[in-house]
């Protein structure tokens, strides 16, 4: 979707919740929702990182908020929620955009599965799996409320194709495509058919938290041996940009997306289609 397209996605009169929003994909997407209009609050950890992404999104949309919040704390999240409501009202766009690894929840020649660090995979399928689940339980109740609203749960690559090294995360994206599925028709159902439960599955985008997999400064071309082998199974040829992301994402939250519930739509320059021969 161009930049011309993504203009005409209005979201005047929509309050918007991104958690995760001072990250590398979560605050591009929350500037994508503000300049379509609208009203963004912004969850994440660090207080410094988030005043400097609240800032931005500010200078497109000032009705805007940043709020510090830990998807991985119920408690955190429901302290954020009444922050949210109490200042721009009930949330109708949720982007659950909060996630991550941890090099210690990873294997590798120097690390067996074997000996990965029980706090460390509980951690990462905490932010990415339950986070989530407790951010839609909190903000959903918002879009009950009101009978109608979106949720865009940002998955990975790794939830539909096991990839290797990364074991907790790819567990813990499955399991939100799981639920984006389940939440789904359960909302629909038991509430409104006008509440929609989406989910986007990105391939490789160059952020914080997969750099020290794919990158190797060392290296000619600055990639490591993982970076080149996702490069090489990837037809596009390029890693994804955060624009390549944002479209999607305004797509499933707009009127133009109001008989989509339940899909998983991916954004990956086709790796997925891509069978090795």
């Amino acid at each position: 979707m161009s930049g011309e397209a993504r203009g005409t996605v209005d979201l005047r009169e929509t309050v918007a919740c991104v958690t995760g929003g001072t990250g590398g994909l979560g605050l591009p997407i929350a500037l994508a929702l503000a300049k379509a209009g609208a009203r963004v609050a912004i969850l994440g950890r660090q207080r410094e990182r988030l005043e400097r992404a609240v800032a931005q999104v500010r200078a497109v949309q000032p009705e805007s908020l940043g709020v510090a919040a830990d998807v991985s704390d119920p408690v955190s999240l429901v302290e954020a929620h009444a922050t949210i409501r109490r200042t721009l009202g009930p949330v109708t766009v949720l982007v659950n955009a909060a996630g991550g690894n941890r090099p210690d929840a990873t294997t590798g020649p120097e690390q067996s599965f074997f000996a990965l660090d029980p706090a460390a995979l509980d951690a990462v399928v905490r932010v990415n799996l339950l986070g989530t689940i407790w951010a839609c339980q909190v903000f959903g109740q918002d879009m009950v409320e009101v009978g109608q609203g979106s949720i865009v749960n940002i998955a990975s690559v790794a939830a539909i194709r096991p990839l290797t090294r990364v074991v907790a995360y790819s567990a813990a994206k499955a399991g939100v495509v799981n639920f984006t599925q389940w939440l789904a028709t359960y909302l629909a159902r038991e509430y409104s058919p006008a509440i929609r439960v989406n989910a986007v599955v990105p391939g490789f985008f160059l952020t914080e938290q997969n750099r020290f997999l794919l990158t190797d400064p060392a290296a000619p071309d600055g990639l490591s041996a993982r970076g080149r082998s996702v490069l090489a199974h990837t037809p596009q040829g390029r890693f994804g940009t955060p624009d390549d992301l944002c479209g999607a994402v305004l797509w499933l939250v707009s009127p133009a997306a109001q008989f989509v519930t339940g899909t998983v739509v991916t954004v990956d320059g086709g790796f997925l289609s891509d069978a090795g021969v």
